[in-house]
C-alpha cells in the first residue's frame, strides 16, 4: 500500500467537482490522521450534519451564515476559523449567502 506524501487541490475544481455530484460535501483528502472537504450550503439552506466523532475544523471560503456548536453562537463569514470537539451538536443557520467552507476531520472521518 502506498502512503500519500503530498496532495496539490485546486478549490474551484474540487467545488465543481461537488457540484456535479448534486451533494453538499466533497472529501478531497484522506490519510489516517485527517480528511479534508469542501461544504456548500445555498443561501437559504437548512444544514443537515450531526456531530461528528471526530474533531472539526472548520474555514469559510466565502458566504454569511450563523453558527451554533453546543451554546455558543456566532455570525460567520470569509476568513472565520472554527473548531469543534468531537461529539459536540453544531450547525449552520440563517444562510445569508451561499456558504462555501474548507473541513478538516481529525483523525480521519468515519
Amino acid at each position: 500500500m502506498t502512503t500519500m506524501k503530498t496532495m496539490f487541490a485546486n478549490l474551484a475544481e474540487i467545488d465543481c467537482q461537488r457540484s456535479a455530484s448534486g451533494k453538499l460535501y466533497r472529501e478531497f483528502l484522506r490519510v489516517p490522521a485527517m480528511s479534508a472537504g469542501f461544504y456548500v450550503l445555498p443561501a437559504g439552506a437548512t444544514d443537515p450534519q450531526r456531530p461528528h466523532h471526530e474533531d472539526e475544523m472548520y474555514y469559510v471560503v466565502r458566504g454569511r451564515a450563523r453558527f451554533k456548536a453546543g451554546t455558543e453562537e456566532r455570525a460567520v463569514s470569509a476568513g472565520s476559523v472554527l473548531f469543534v470537539a468531537a461529539e459536540v451538536e453544531h450547525y449552520f443557520y440563517d444562510v445569508k449567502e451561499e456558504l462555501a467552507v474548507l473541513v478538516f476531520f481529525a483523525p480521519a472521518e468515519t
